[in-house]
């Protein structure tokens, strides 16, 4: 029985280092033409992909965290 929310997929990488993500991951992370993907790599853990404005959300969230909370009277 597989993990609820845990996926794995495999994708060939063509002659121009490209890569196809396969059609059930599009679906899963409603990825579709034309949107950005962002790869994030580690040399020891490997590379992962996420979808541009998600991690974008993720950024602001981070930076609005570390900005000084203003004290209540």
């Amino acid at each position: 029985m597989a993990a609820t929310g845990k996926y794995a997929w495999t994708a060939k990488v063509g002659e121009k280092g490209q890569i196809v993500i396969p059609k059930e991951a599009r679906e899963v992370f409603d990825i579709h033409p034309g949107d950005t993907v962002l790869l994030l790599g580690d040399v020891n853990q490997g590379i992962a992909i996420v979808r541009n404005d998600q991690f974008l959300q993720f950024a602001q969230a981070v930076l609005k965290a570390q900005q000084p909370q203003e004290e209540e009277p």
